[in-house]
């Protein structure tokens, strides 16, 4: 019995030792080489790529073109300056289409000063302003005073202007407007504030009031006809006076030399004193001459180009003679004549600057509209070429505008490409994924 477990217990251990022997074996044939591993990993990596990185550069954003502006082309235009006297007040301005006077140009010494007879032109809006005519209407009448009579005496004693009246005369407010207006009449002037304020010193306080509600904040007024040298104002302010009677209808039908509906009060012969340069086109407004102010002289005159009609106004204050003032309107009228030719401001067809791919596509920008203005004396600045991100557009697509600013006012065009943009293709886009990953982290930046 013992022999016999001896040999089993023998045979059992030799099996067991032959089994671990053929596991390790086993598990040796199992266990990858390393080359394997290698191979497993770049299989991986080749599957990532292909699966991954040639997606993400077939599909992922381009960057966006750049853009290089022209600056010669886009160089601002020539326009035409106004010259205005160097030793006067003066300015020129144009009416706008909202009646407004839009200066153009003042003279370096523009400050309140003397204004003559122009704060007549204060008189005359105060008084339509509180009680307005209409077309058809020549308002109430004015009966003549002892006052206004001995206004006329005195007046014509100075040698100032005036209308002649009599005791017990009635005149229309439109006549006595007429009178102040065209024939600068200083008894007409004082005689119309009276009637419409109770006094002179009534109409003052009301006129400054006025004054400072229009915004004309240089000009102050002391009495109806301007003879103090207390009336102040400057060139540039007068210009605006002289749009707002240009917007009255009551005092612009009276410059044009239409005193209204056909009434009675057409009979009475009202010179037209203020008239001055008529033959050169120039309507005036306004003309006088004090010892504290000199001469000042207001006007408006007509610009034409081509089949447009513009108006311009104007003020010189401060003139010594007429050998002065004469030569220097009409200079300032041709200036603003040649100031309102329309200028090319933006060429069609022009290319107003360049864009380029990183792929080295190329395409101009081109304006797709000329466009002309009148500069008017202002100065115009250089182009503003806009052009919205993009990678690729087909040809003529509008990519931007460009903009051209002339004082206050802007003109532009649409830019659009005189050649395409393409997509790179295939193999650009794989071989340059650093542009790629950089474009596509600008998109989400």
């Amino acid at each position: 019995m013992r022999s016999r477990i001896s040999t089993a217990s023998t045979t059992t251990g030799c099996t067991s030792s032959a089994g671990r022997e053929r596991s390790r074996a086993s598990l040796i044939r199992m266990s990858p080489s390393p080359g394997r591993v290698i191979g497993i990993a770049v299989g991986a990596l080749a599957i990532l790529g292909i699966g991954v990185y040639g997606p993400a550069m077939l599909l992922g954003p381009l960057p966006d073109v750049q853009v290089r502006v022209d600056t010669a082309q886009a160089s601002a235009p020539a326009t035409t300056s106004v010259v205005l006297p160097a030793d006067d007040a003066s300015a020129v301005a144009f009416i706008e289409d909202d009646g407004q006077a839009a200066l153009v140009a003042a003279s370096a010494d523009d400050e309140a000063a003397p204004i003559g007879g122009a704060a007549k032109l204060v008189t005359a809006l105060v008084v339509l302003d509180t009680l307005p005519l209409t077309a058809d209407d020549d308002g109430p009448d004015i009966r003549i005073g002892p006052e206004d009579y001995t206004d006329y005496l005195r007046y014509s004693a100075e040698g100032s202007r005036t209308v002649q009246v009599s005791p017990g005369d009635s005149w229309t407010e439109r006549d006595v407007v007429r009178a102040v207006l065209l024939a600068s009449s200083n008894n007409h002037a004082d005689t119309l504030a009276r009637w419409a304020f109770g006094s002179v010193d009534a109409y003052v306080t009301t006129a400054n009031e006025w004054l400072d509600e229009q915004g004309l904040t240089s000009t102050s007024v002391a009495d109806a006809t301007g003879l103090s040298g207390d009336n102040v104002g400057t060139a540039t302010e007068l210009t605006r006076l002289a749009g707002l009677a240009l917007a009255e209808p009551t005092l612009a039908a009276m410059l044009e030399g239409d005193s209204g509906a056909p009434t009675p009060s057409d009979d009475r012969r009202i010179p037209d004193a203020i008239a001055h340069l008529g033959d050169e086109g120039i309507r005036a407004i306004s003309r006088s001459f004090t010892d504290e102010a000199a001469i000042t002289f207001v006007w408006t005159a007509e610009l034409r180009s081509g089949d447009e009609r513009r108006t311009m106004v104007g003020a010189m204050t401060g003139v010594d003679d007429y050998d002065t003032l004469d030569p220097a309107v009409i200079a300032a009228v041709e200036g603003m004549q040649a100031a309102s030719e329309p200028i090319e401001v933006i060429a069609a067809g022009a290319s107003y600057g360049e864009v380029t791919s990183a792929w080295g596509d190329r395409a101009q920008l081109i304006a797709t509209a000329g466009r002309t203005d009148a500069a008017f004396g202002a100065v115009a600045e250089d182009a503003s070429v806009d052009v919205e991100p993009f990678t690729t557009s087909p040809v003529g697509r509008q990519v931007g505008t460009v903009t051209v600013a002339i004082g206050e006012r802007e003109v532009s065009s649409a830019l659009e490409l005189d050649r395409a943009i393409t997509d790179p293709g295939p193999i650009w886009r794989l071989t340059h994924p650093g542009l790629l990953i950089g474009a596509f982290l600008d998109g989400n930046a």
